[in-house]
Formats: structure tokens, sequence, C-alpha cells
């Protein structure tokens, strides 16, 4: 009898690209695949952050490296999956981290340059990186596609429309590419992420603590509070899930979106009145 497989090597040779990998979840969803195994590619737009991550786990003994990618540029999305396949052979596992949040403000205040860009990353990025690995995947009748929603997308919280709006998109996107490549063996799903204390959010509870007319200390506690399991995410818990859905435990697994919140399933407080 073989011996049974080490669990914590589920992804073991296996490749995978991470968008959005140079820091916050990218980085950690990242670090995860490799520990689990894989061969993991950190793309990203800011090069140098995600060549010095990638180092962190060559350091560790991981199998990355790092790319330089702008998901909203389709050339260079399509040219660096290319260059992925002929690099390193099939691909296996997307992971979609890369994306942009806004600044907290009502829709009437909302900038058509901050609409259009939101949505540029959060949704045409993810729509150009799924096409071109679908595309491969869609040919080699295999792989894993992961999109990172939020929990936005599911229940929109006010003063944040486009990003609110992009998330869900990236949900009815996620559901649509699954139908569509479910014949070809392909999963595509979304995990969507609750509170998550990472760069990205630092500056939402500022802006939104200014905007409540509270300290970023109140803030961040108020949202710890409405939180079922009484604690802020860690990039480590999104990861894990993430994690997951690539693997063959989540076979019979596509079309979904996992929510990892800590219970929290949203916040639709309607904002007061503004002054002036």
């Amino acid at each position: 009898m073989s011996a049974p497989a080490d669990p914590s090597r589920r992804l073991d040779g296996l490749v995978a690209v991470v968008t959005g990998a140079a820091q916050g979840l990218g980085f950690e969803i990242a670090r995860q695949l490799a520990l689990d195994g894989a061969r993991t590619v950190l793309a990203d737009l800011q090069f140098d952050k995600a060549r010095t991550s990638a180092d962190k786990l060559q350091a560790d003994g991981l199998e990355a490296e790092a790319a330089a990618l702008d998901v909203t540029d389709s050339r260079q999305v399509d040219e660096l999956f290319r260059h992925l396949v002929e690099e390193h052979g099939p691909l296996d596992i997307l992971v979609n981290s890369a994306g942009l949040g806004q600044d907290v403000c009502p829709v009437v205040e909302l900038t058509d340059d901050q609409w259009r860009r939101v949505f540029e990353v959060n949704m045409t990025g993810t729509f150009h990186t799924c096409r071109a690995a679908g595309r491969i995947m869609e040919r080699r009748e295999s792989g894993a596609i992961v999109n990172l929603a939020s929990i936005n997308g599911q229940n929109p919280a006010a003063l944040v429309a486009a990003y609110n709006a992009s998330k869900a998109a990236v949900i009815s996107f996620t559901r649509t590419l699954a139908l569509e490549l479910a014949a070809y063996g392909v999963r595509v799903n979304a995990i969507s992420p609750g509170p998550v204390y990472t760069d990205f959010n630092k500056n939402v509870m500022s802006q939104r603590a200014k905007s409540l007319d509270l300290s970023e200390q109140d803030m961040i506690e108020r949202v710890r509070q409405a939180i079922p399991l009484a604690r802020w995410g860690e990039p480590e818990d999104i990861a894990s899930g993430v994690a997951f859905l690539c693997s063959s435990e989540a076979s019979w697994i596509t079309g979904q979106v996992l929510s990892v919140n800590g219970g929290l399933e949203g916040v639709s407080a309607a904002p007061p009145k503004r002054s002036g």
C-alpha cells in the first residue's frame, strides 16, 4: 500500500498565477499556494515589490517568481500567459486578487474617472486574465480559477458604489464563466472576503471614520463588534479558502461564492445628511 499523500502539499507540481500578489491578500494567497506545493507566479503592476515578495518566498524554500502585469492591458495579459505556458507548461490555477478601491464618497460626488478606473481594474482586468487562462485551461480540459469578490459585492455598503458594483459584476462574471467552462472540467469560483485589516482597508477605515466624525480606532472597533466571530479577518483566513477552492478537495464545486467573513453579511446603514 502506498503512503498517503502529504495534505500540506495538495497542489504539488501545479503552476499557479496570482495577480495583485506584491502585497496584502494577494501575497498571502501566493504564499499559501506555494506552501501547498504550487510553483507560484506573483504577477503585479508593482514589479519591484512583486520581485521582493517572490524573493521572500524563495528564501523560505518555496517555488515562486515575479512577473510584471497590468491587468487592464489585454495585450500584456495575453503575452504573459503565452510566456508562462512556454516556460512552465500547462497553467493549472489562476487567482485574481488585483483590485482597486475608491474614495469614500456619495454617488453624486463620484467622478467619471474614478468609476471607470475601479471597473477597469476590478472587472475588466478580471475578464482579461480569465479569458487568457480560460483559453489555456479549455484546451487541456483542466484547471481552477478563483476570483476575489467582496462582501460589498453581495451586500453593498454606502459611499463606495463603484467598488460595490464592480465586485457584484465579478460575481456574475464568475458564475457565467463557470457555466461556459464546465464541459471542459475547468472550475471557476469566487471568494468573498469580509473585513481584513490590510493597507487597502486601512485607507477605507480612515476615510469612513472621517465621514462619521469618529477616530480611526473607534471605527475599527465598531466594525469588529459587528462581526459575529468578534475579530477582524487575517490574510491567512482568505488564503486558506482560496487554496481549498484551487485543490482537488473542491473538485465538485464550481460557480460558487465562498464567503469568508466571520459571519458578517454586510453593513447597509444609511449615512446621515451631508453638511452644506
